[in-house]
């Protein structure tokens, strides 16, 4: 029996192979961007202004994402069928976005109740969205991924979610509307992931799928991941896993509130809101074509740095902004754009060049796993640990008011879940620093490998 993932025989042609890229890809990324960005303004509107249900979403969220991506990673990689668990997860994940939306009928006066089912309908659409775009997608693009087509499938990977951001404020935020109208978001995006689901379903063939690697039973193999003996060998992959983590733990302390920051505390309207960050992000995208050339230069150390410093701008000059200096009519803010900018061009650096980093560093028999464990570091160590951060910080130092109506306490964002999250973001830093060594070490030895070729 074959134990090790192969590369599959023929390959879908161009067009149909980038269409499945991008359109899976930004499909993934709309509603990962409607998670993490309207879920938390429906709480704010519809359930109640408390960043402890939206704490219970992010935790839950990523344990949900964390074990689906192992559980379903190491079914991938056991069956070697990657389609099928992108059409199965991407359609269900649809159905569930929208399920999630009838939350907010339930009754104003049940308000512990509500927050659970929210909590409970935001775990289930992550297992399913994990089991389609981590678990299947994202392996599938390590599958195709080569030396010639490494750094052009990185800038997809990368700047997808800077569009699914773009794509998911501003269309989001006109579905919403004035009117917070979040059941038609949620119908509209939901559909949309649906039909992408159907369309790989038709486009993919058994062409896409692998060998299958089988190393004892099913759940030998699940958790022979969490044992991490493995993982830790590989000294360079652990350090650059790390800087990830810590990177996004600072992302997780502000982003979940930056809507409710715009929206409660600056006073603009939700469609209002998805332009000011679309705008400034969708500049900030361009980056990645020429940091997709340091890519193919193996440059990743130095944009990796420069990714961090100019982040940490961003949120300095966005943290002193105090609603009262903000004219919530006009759209234009200088310093909202220009923090906004620098902090999406962080992101973006960082992404794209982690992403491929890793993918050149995992063992060529447990992608899917190591998928699994990129997702630990990238999604269920900082949104922990980001959620609390920043829960703490809005519920100490942001805005308290208590409502008159219901009686419950209400806590409004500032400025200082930047302040924070700079500073978390100043000690990512030190693991990459720990990535020197051994990323030169690897580069001179394959550097050897390729003269002793030629």
């Amino acid at each position: 029996m074959k134990t090790e993932l192969e590369k599959p025989r023929s390959r879908l042609s161009g067009f149909k192979m980038w269409l499945l890229v991008w359109g899976l890809g930004l499909a993934g990324q709309i509603c990962w961007n409607m998670e993490n960005q309207w879920f938390n303004t429906f709480v704010y509107a519809k359930i109640g202004k408390d960043p402890s249900i939206i704490t219970g979403m992010l935790i839950m969220s990523a344990a949900a994402t964390t074990f689906a991506t192992f559980f379903f990673g190491t079914w991938a990689d056991r069956t070697g069928k990657r389609r099928m668990f992108i059409s199965i997860g991407y359609i269900l994940w649809g159905i569930f976005t929208i399920a999630f939306g009838l939350t907010q009928f339930i009754s104003p006066s049940h308000y512990l109740l509500a927050g659970i089912s929210v909590v409970l309908a935001d775990t289930i659409m992550s297992f399913f969205g994990s089991m389609g775009n981590d678990a299947g997608f994202n392996t599938w693009t390590n599958d195709i991924m080569t030396d010639k087509n490494r750094g052009q499938i990185g800038a997809a990977l990368a700047t997808q979610p800077i569009l699914g951001t773009i794509l998911g404020t501003v269309v989001g935020g006109l579905l919403v509307g004035q009117n917070d109208n979040y059941m038609r978001l949620f119908l509209v995006m939901g559909i949309f992931v649906i039909v992408f689901g159907i369309i790989s379903l038709f486009s993919m063939s058994k062409a896409d799928d692998v060998a299958p690697s089988v190393r004892g039973s099913f759940w030998k193999q699940f958790i022979s991941v969490f044992n991490f003996k493995r993982f830790f060998t590989l000294k360079e992959l652990v350090w650059v896993n790390l800087a990830v983590s810590v990177f996004f733990i600072g992302f997780n302390v502000y982003f979940a509130y930056m809507g409710n920051y715009i929206i409660y505390y600056l006073g603009y309207t939700p469609d209002l809101m998805g332009i000011i960050e679309a705008v400034p992000l969708m500049l900030a995208m361009l980056t990645a074509i020429p940091i997709s050339i340091l890519i193919n230069k193996n440059k990743h150390l130095p944009v990796s740095f420069a990714a961090i410093v100019i982040n940490i701008i961003g949120l300095i000059v966005l943290t002193p902004i105090k609603k009262e200096q903000v004219d919530p009519t006009n759209i234009f803010n200088l310093r909202i754009w220009l923090g906004i900018f620098l902090v999406g061009v962080g992101y973006v650096a960082i992404l794209q060049t982690t992403k491929v980093w890793t993918k050149q560093l995992y063992p060529k028999d447990s992608k899917g796993q190591f998928e699994g464990i990129w997702i630990l570091f990238f999604v269920l160590i900082p949104m922990i640990g980001g959620s609390l951060i920043g829960q703490a910080v809005v519920k100490t130092g942001g805005e308290t008011f208590v409502n008159a109506t219901s009686g419950q306490t209400e806590f409004i964002p500032n400025g200082n879940i930047f302040l924070v999250g700079a500073i978390v973001t100043a000690l990512s830093a030190v693991p990459l620093l720990m990535t020197v060594k051994h990323f030169k070490q690897r580069l001179s030895e394959e550097s050897k490998t390729q003269q002793t070729e030629d």
